[in-house]
Order: C-alpha cells, then structure tokens, then sequence
C-alpha cells in the first residue's frame, strides 16, 4: 500500500487547543500517513495503535540490533551529549534485555505498596496548596496546585531536600522540550544545563545515602540488587530524573486538562461533585482515567521500525520512525461509545494514554492516585469550585497542557 503525504503543523497553537475535528477526518479517511516534514509515518486508529504498541518488531531504539552505520545513522550529536548522558540512560527508551534489567531492579522497589503508602501525604499536600489560596478565593488552579503537587509528592518519595524541590519543575521543564518535534538551539543548552545539573544533584543524594541510607526511594536504587546485578551511576541518576519527569508530567496536565473539560461538562462536574461528598470512589477512580482519556496529557509517542514489515498491508522499511497518535485513538469512534462525550461513569475505556505492552508506564498507579486525591480534596474543600478567565494551552503538543487555568470558589 502506497501511504498518502500530508503534513500537518501540530506545533500549531490551533491545533494544540482543539485537535480533534482534523484527527477524527483523519481517521476516517487517512488513517496512516506519512508527514514529509517530521518525515514520520502516523497512526491514528485505536486497533493500529494498540497493535503497534505490542508489536516487537517496533521498538523506542534499534541500538540494541545494529549499528549506527548499519542503519545510517550520524554519530550522536555533540553539542547535546550533557543531555544523551541522562537519555542514553533512561530504561523506557531502552530495548530487550537492557530494558527488562533496569526495569525489573526498579519495579523491586517502587512497587504497589510503597505507591499506596503516599496516600496520607498526598491529602495533607493538597490541603496546605488549597490553604493557601484559600483566602482569596481565587487561584491559578496549574501553578498554585497543579505543578507543585507531583513534584512536591516524588521529591518526597526520592528523597529529595526540601531547600532543592525549587529545582526540580525548571529542570524538568527544560528537558522535556527535547521531546517536542522542532526543539531550537536554546532549548538545547536548556536541557544540557538542567540534566548536568540534575544528574549532578542526584549523584550527590546517592553518594550520601550510601553512607547514611534513609526511608526513601534514592537509598533503594542506591541498595537494588537482583542476582548480583545493580544499578550503575548514571543509570541510578537518569532512573530517578526520569521517576520525577515523567511521574508529574502526566498529572499537572491531567488534572488541569481534565479539570477545564469538567467545567466544560457541567453535568459531569454535579456528578462528581456529589460522588465525592457521598464518598463514592467508584465514579473518582473511573472518571480519572475518562479524563485522561478524554483530554490525553501525553498526545503521541515514537516508535522504530526495527526490521521490514508489513502491518495490514502498509509496508514499514527498517529505520522507519512511527508516530503513534494516542490523543486519536483515546477519539477512535470505532473503539468507544460517544467518544467526544466525558462520560465519568465509563468502565469500557481501553484508554491508549499509559501504553500497551514492555513500556506499559510505570508510574500509572501514581498518577491515578495523585489526580483522585487531587479531585477529592478540591471537590470536598472548594464544592463551588468554577472558572474565572479563559484558559491558556502551553506551546508544545508532545507534551500537551495548560500554562494557566483560572479558578475561584
């Protein structure tokens, strides 16, 4: 099958606000294509999306198979290699064996368990964010709640100082843009700093808990061991970065995204509202993953074609990058019923928005319950919670979410 060839800016701020009309005409009519620009091939149907997430002949890398010159890749560029020092060494870009070691040593110790032991924390967290702003009755429901609330909480299970937690959303902030099609040169020297800088505080924290080993989560990757095997220097300090990227990311967008679609949807918000006074935590735990389906926080992941194939009759060279749309799929009116609807009480939603497969996210139990402790808290503290102002979507689509999102109570 020969793919059409359409390029669509998705950096557009158009387009960041309100995808949905275009992914659903494309879905219908050209559910594969290639962009000549990004020079990727997309995806925009659930079933392909869910297929290619579990299909191993695709993979975040191919390094584990071939050679750069193999596969006729330039060498690395060095002007971001303070950055591929902390990338090179994050196991959820990492293939095969490489992936599965890393990842079992860090499933030892952030497990289910140590997830729910948060929970108490969560709660006295969100109340003193609420307390203060309280007074006011006004606030800005992402910088005043939901920025500080996930870093605040994975700071706390690493380990982190308190005097260092002011660090940690700038550093992030900085990195991530790497992950957006079209990073500039200055987001470049950004994120070389914020991962030097990143990985030279976490370096420190393990150098100390190695002599004087604390309840948290640094002292355990400093300690994980599983037949002898242990984690090296850089891999200890890009595994606890990547903890704090990515376990926040995902919830300051979820939740101010899911937020702003509950004022959109008035019945929806009345429901959860009483649900949450009635202290009903089925429609909390199936509305927050509607949310996340309804308005997906990470919008679209890559993947590599590791060797020539054919998937339903398109054909994939080796080499191929495949950009696998999930804030489609989460859309797909093929695979959910009213899907343009938040429907909280849905409990068929095979939502795309944690992944499928090897690199099913680790952190989803965390970002579930940080946003339902996030809804209950404000629900129960702030019942007449409403907008105040026009919300504000940042630039990048990658990473999607708002700069600011008005509130008063």
């Amino acid at each position: 099958m020969s793919l059409p060839s359409l390029h669509i800016d998705i950096n557009q701020p158009g387009f960041i606000k309100d995808p949905y009309e275009k992914l659903a005409s494309l879905r219908k009519e050209m559910p594969v294509y290639h962009d000549p620009v990004w020079d990727k091939v997309f995806f925009t149907r659930h079933s392909d999306i869910a297929a290619l997430l579990k299909d191993k002949r695709l993979g975040r890398t191919m390094l584990h198979r071939y050679s750069r010159d193999e596969i006729g890749w330039p060498p690395p560029d060095p002007r971001e290699a303070p950055f591929r020092r902390y990338q090179d060494n994050v196991f959820m870009d990492m293939e095969a064996d490489a992936h599965s070691r890393i990842r079992s040593l860090v499933t030892k110790v952030f497990t289910p368990k140590r997830v729910e032991s948060m929970r108490a924390t969560l709660e006295r967290t969100t109340h003193k964010l609420i307390d203060s702003v309280e007074a006011s009755g006004k606030a800005d429901f992402v910088h005043d709640i939901a920025e500080p609330l996930p870093v605040i909480m994975i700071a706390s299970l690493l380990g982190i100082p308190d005097e260092q937690i002011q660090y940690l959303r700038p550093w992030s902030n900085a990195i991530v843009k790497m992950y957006e099609l079209g990073y500039t040169d200055q987001q470049v020297e950004e994120a070389n700093r914020a991962a030097t800088e990143f990985m030279e505080m976490i370096g420190g924290l393990a150098a100390e808990r190695r002599v004087k080993p604390q309840d948290d989560l640094i002292t355990e990757l400093v300690q994980v061991e599983e037949k002898g095997d242990k984690l090296t220097e850089d891999e200890l300090r890009a595994t606890a970065i990547f903890l704090l990227n990515a376990g926040h990311e995902a919830t300051v967008n979820g939740s101010s995204l899911g937020l702003r679609a509950l004022f959109q949807k008035p019945d929806q918000l009345k429901a959860l509202k009483e649900a949450v006074a009635q202290g009903n935590t089925s429609l909390l735990k199936t509305g927050i993953d509607e949310m996340l389906r309804y308005e997906t926080p990470l919008p679209m992941f890559e993947r590599y074609v590791i060797e020539d194939m054919d998937f339903n009759g398109v054909q994939l060279k080796r080499g191929t990058e495949v950009a696998l749309m999930y804030i489609s799929g989460n859309r797909d009116e093929t695979r959910f019923t009213q899907p343009n609807e938040l429907i909280l009480s849905r409990e068929d939603n095979p939502l795309l928005t944690f992944g499928l497969g090897t690199h099913y996210c680790l952190g989803a139990p965390l970002a579930r319950l940080e946003l339902q402790v996030l809804f209950s808290v404000l629900f129960t503290r702030c019942p007449n919670v409403r907008p105040a102002g026009e919300a504000e979507f940042s630039s990048g689509f990658v990473i999607r979410g708002l700069e600011k999102l008005p509130i008063e109570f």
